[in-house]
Parts: structure tokens; sequence; C-alpha cells
């Protein structure tokens, strides 16, 4: 069973950043594409943004484009995702999937249980 565990969220100020974290075990990690989504309170879910399994093509909602950055290192199993000059909007329970192809991010078939970001002064 596919398993996808997210660290590295907490309390930000606005303009602030945080790098997230998600280890992922039982599958073969550098066969998959990734994603990450965050589901704000009372809002449903937003996917935010992908990264293809050799990590050679990256995308992003135009919500976060230029202020995040996702990547990946195949040899720990692990996707990051650099979030700066984050705003009182981004506060949200962000999750780390997997992705059903290799080079398709929109797809996906497993989730983490999230790693909550809040940005507040």
């Amino acid at each position: 069973q596919v398993q996808l565990v997210e660290s590295g969220g907490g309390l930000a100020q606005p303009g602030g950043s945080l790098r997230l974290s998600c280890a992922a075990s039982r599958f073969t990690f550098s066969s998959y594409a990734m994603s990450w989504a965050r589901q704000a309170p009372g809002k449903g879910l937003e996917w935010v943004s992908g990264i293809y399994r050799a990590g050679s093509d990256t995308y992003y909602a135009d919500s976060v484009k230029g202020r995040f950055t996702i990547s990946r290192d195949n040899a720990k199993n692990t996707v990051y995702l650099q979030m700066n000059s984050l705003k009182p909007e981004d506060t949200a329970l962000y999750y780390c999937a997997k992705a059903l192809y290799s080079d398709y991010v929109y797809a996906l078939d497993a989730w983490g249980q999230g790693t909550l970001v809040t940005v507040s002064s």
C-alpha cells in the first residue's frame, strides 16, 4: 500500500517561506509523477503543483506560479515544495499525491494525510 508522509508545515509570516517534504514508500517512486494539492478552510481541494518522474517538467497553478517551486530527489524517494513570498491565502492543509502515470500530473491515485500551513502575522 502506497505511503506518503508530509512534513514541514507550520506558521509563517506573510512574505515568509516554508519548505514542505513528502516521503514516499511502498511503490517505485521514480516511476511516477507527483503532485501537491491544498485545501483551505471551508474551501474545496485545489491542485497546486506537479512534477514528472524524472523532474524534467514542472507545473504550477496560477495562484502559486513564481512563488512556489516543486522538486524531487528520486534517490531519497522524496518530493519537495519550496514556498516563498507566502500570503495569508496560502493557508491550507497541503497534501502530497502520487500520480497514476509517469508524465501526467493531474490524475492522482494516492494521498498523504496532509501538513498544515498557516500564514499569519
